[in-house]
């Protein structure tokens, strides 16, 4: 028998509340954690760190359990092979996440560096603080690693932090969660200090975004681009983050051409899956004859799919035709659209119509035509000569990142120990009264 209208509302209403009390008990003691984490040292804050990489080494067993067991659900699901590429923890992931809390816990602390000084001539000493955000809640998808990663980071740098990761890694998510909750507690610091939202519902997203205004600072969207967009357009704090992640190779008719070959498939298929990997190749038809048919055959040959113009579909048969749509599509799988450009101009303006100011490459041995091309590109990050995939925080020597941003207020590129902290000015006067 179906229930009466009004007790499925009575159901339904009983459910949000329940969500409510929930979220803002998560919010109350994250406020609470963030005041304590205010007066804490850089010592103890290290010391929870490396508590925190110790424990997921000796945990690792439990944690690739389950992993596993999110590997098995989604795989059940049919999700595709680039996504389960991103879910997937082994041994050598695990200790990637431990080494990198140790390589944050080993960074300088950004918090109360003065970042400038001066006196004023009435006297009045102005300084320019480092202080932490506050709250940061972090909404990510697919891949477990984030919650060490934004966990580490926010503690590093003095915030409190609420993660919630996508549902189908909730059983790696808690169990790294564990291994973190469990170095906060060893230095002495409140649990609270990084909480995980312990529910699956996806209302718990809609709920931090528009329901957390007293105690979230900033949100960070880490997945694809329907949750980033959701997240921006739904916030109602301020987001840092970048929405889609259409980077290029440019190679130059002045490129090496052993170097192009090993830059190009690297940048598309070392991982087809993360927002720095190519999605198009820019060749300059001054080295067609040359670079193209090469290129085009290595990356076919290591299982990409090419879809290209008339003059790359000349070289090889197995090329696909490419659509105005191609240009502007970030695949996260191995697929690469291939275009030839008359020279660096074109390629500039290819890119300034169709990327997503995210990562681009040139390869050239022509120093000022690169110098040129890092110069015009207006994207958070530009490369000469090296792969789109160092695109990451820890390749940076920030030891992790909970994103990268296109953003150009605030923060851009990695987001790291120092990019999750503001200033405040901190003003030292021997009486002064203003006329």
């Amino acid at each position: 028998m179906t229930a009466p209208a009004n007790e499925v509302a009575g159901i339904a209403a009983s459910a949000d509340s329940g969500l409510a009390a929930l979220m803002s008990k998560l919010g109350r003691d994250a406020v609470a954690a963030e005041r304590i984490l205010a007066r804490t040292d850089t010592a103890t804050r290290n010391r929870a760190l490396a508590a925190s990489a110790a424990d997921l080494r000796t945990s690792a067993g439990v944690i690739l359990a389950a992993n596993q067991r999110d590997l098995e659900a989604a795989r059940a699901k049919g999700l595709s092979a680039a996504l389960l590429d991103r879910l997937l923890l082994d041994d050598e992931r695990i200790a990637a996440m431990a080494a990198g809390a140790e390589a944050i816990a080993a960074l300088p602390d950004p918090v109360g560096i003065v970042s400038a000084q001066w006196q004023r001539p009435n006297g009045l000493i102005i300084q320019r603080v480092r202080v932490p955000l506050g709250v940061i809640g972090i909404i990510y998808e697919s891949r477990p690693n984030v919650t060490c990663d934004a966990g580490a980071l926010c503690l590093k740098s003095g915030n409190a932090a609420i993660l919630r990761g996508g549902s189908e890694s909730t059983q790696s998510n808690r169990a790294i969660h564990k291994s973190l909750v469990r170095g906060l507690l060893a230095a002495g610091l409140p649990a609270a200090c990084i909480q995980l939202v312990p529910t699956t519902d996806r209302a718990a997203v809609g709920f931090m975004l528009a329901n957390m205004t007293d105690y979230l600072d900033v949100v960070v969207p880490r997945g694809g681009k329907s949750l980033v967009a959701r997240v921006q357009q739904e916030a109602r704090v301020p987001v840092i983050g970048h929405l889609e992640g259409i980077c290029h190779v440019y190679v130059d008719r002045d490129a090496d051409l052993a170097m192009a070959r090993a830059i190009v498939v690297n940048a598309k298929m070392r991982r087809t899956g993360i927002c720095g990997a190519a999605e198009t190749l820019l060749i300059d038809r001054g080295c067609v004859a040359t670079h193209l048919a090469p290129i085009v055959r290595d990356l076919l040959e290591a299982g990409c799919e090419v879809r290209g113009d008339d003059s790359v579909q000349a070289v090889d048969s197995r090329v696909k035709p490419a659509t105005d749509e191609d240009w502007r599509t970030e695949y996260l799988d191995a697929i690469i659209a291939v275009r030839i450009v008359d020279d660096l101009d074109a390629a500039i303006a290819h890119i300034e119509k169709h990327g997503s100011a995210h990562t681009e490459s040139i390869v050239t041995a022509n120093n000022a035509r690169a110098a040129q091309f890092l110069q015009r590109v207006d994207s958070a990050i530009v490369l000469h000569n090296a792969s789109t995939q160092f695109a990451d925080g820890g390749e940076f020597g920030m030891g992790a990142e909970i994103g990268i941003s296109t953003d150009r207020f605030h923060a851009r590129g990695p987001v790291g120990v120092e990019q999750l902290t503001s200033y405040k000015y901190v003003v030292q006067g021997s009486g002064q009264v203003r006329p």
